[in-house]
Parts: C-alpha cells; structure tokens; sequence
C-alpha cells in the first residue's frame, strides 16, 4: 500500500513449504523464461534463490509439487549475483498449517470493442462473456488475511490491484481486480 501513510512492515513468514503460481515452474527451460525448471534458480521475492532438485507429477503429468534448495546464506547486495527470475510466494504460516485462501474476482473489459455505443442496438452483441473469471482458494499471508477490511486496496504484483469486497467476511475474504497490469485492447 504504497503512500499510506498507516502502512508499516510487517513479518512474512518463511518455511520450508512454500506456494509458487503454476505458471512459475515449467520442465523445458528457455533463454527468455524466468520462471524455475528442472536445476534453474530463481529468487522469491524479498527471500532468498531457490534451486530446482526435484519435482512430482501426478498420472496426468499435472506438476503438484516442486522440491528446491533455498540459500539461505544469500544477502541482498552481499557480492553473489541473485538469479534474474523474481518469484511471488506464500508460505505455510505454521509447519503443517496451510496459508488462508480467499476468493478474487478477476474483472476484465466488459465489451469486446472501445467503442460498443457505436454498434447501435447491437450492442448486447459486444458484451465479453469472459469478463470475469472467479478464483477460489487463492492463497494469501498471514498479515493480509487478519488485516484486509472492505475497500482496503492492494497491488498483487503481477496481476494488477484490487480492492476487498464487502461481500468478505472474516475468514473469507474476497478481492476484485480493479485495475489490470496490460491494456486488454488490441491496438
């Protein structure tokens, strides 16, 4: 929450399981890939490099777990390069407590054009049925599940900033993207 003047570090926790996105670990490497594969490093943002060991797959070759190596010993500016990859992450508060979850509302363009007045009494015709897509079970830290109260803004890094709904309770928050991080429209 950048600029507020309330805003105050708070502690992350950091065990040994931690939640990457999907998207994050792939098994074919790439020059222009900066997510983790199979023996590449990759930093968790405001942690430390990890390294690739390991991974499981289930029968249907879903990657359900990656195993890695973190370094510990790794200071920010301490002469070691860091890896170019900057992972988000959440890790178990506790070990064996899984993170809190919550629910996030993806909002993107309600109409396919820029312009939808233009189409007359076409425009129903131009509504983008895919303009918003639910996420249950979203994890997030510890910090912001006990602090998050309705309209409170935050920037997801990545995936753009949101604002807690009034539909949230205690214990199940909800969170609308507001504003996303790339324009949907093709120029």
């Amino acid at each position: 929450m950048p600029g507020r003047p309330e805003n105050q570090p708070y502690e992350v926790p950091f065990s040994r399981v931690v939640y990457i996105e999907a998207t994050d670990f792939r098994l074919q490497d790439s020059k222009d890939y900066y997510g983790l594969a199979p023996g590449k490093s990759a930093m968790l943002r405001y942690a430390y490099p990890i390294t690739v060991t390991g991974y499981s797959a289930s029968d249907d070759g879903t990657i359900t777990e990656v195993q890695a190596e973190a370094d510990l010993d790794f200071i920010a500016g301490g002469g070691k390069k860091p890896p170019k990859g900057v992972l988000n992450w959440v890790a178990q508060p506790a070990p064996g407590q899984d993170p809190e979850r919550a629910e996030v509302r993806l909002y993107d363009v309600l109409f396919k054009s820029e312009a939808p007045d233009a189409l007359g009494d076409a425009w129903l015709d131009d509504i983008n049925k895919e303009s918003l897509e639910i996420v249950q079970g979203a994890m997030i830290n510890p910090h912001l599940a006990a602090n998050a109260k309705a309209f409170d803004r935050f920037q997801f890094e990545r995936l753009g900033y949101f604002c807690v709904d009034l539909d949230s309770k205690p214990g199940s928050l909800v969170f609308n993207r507001t504003v996303t991080l790339k324009d949907s429209f093709k120029k």
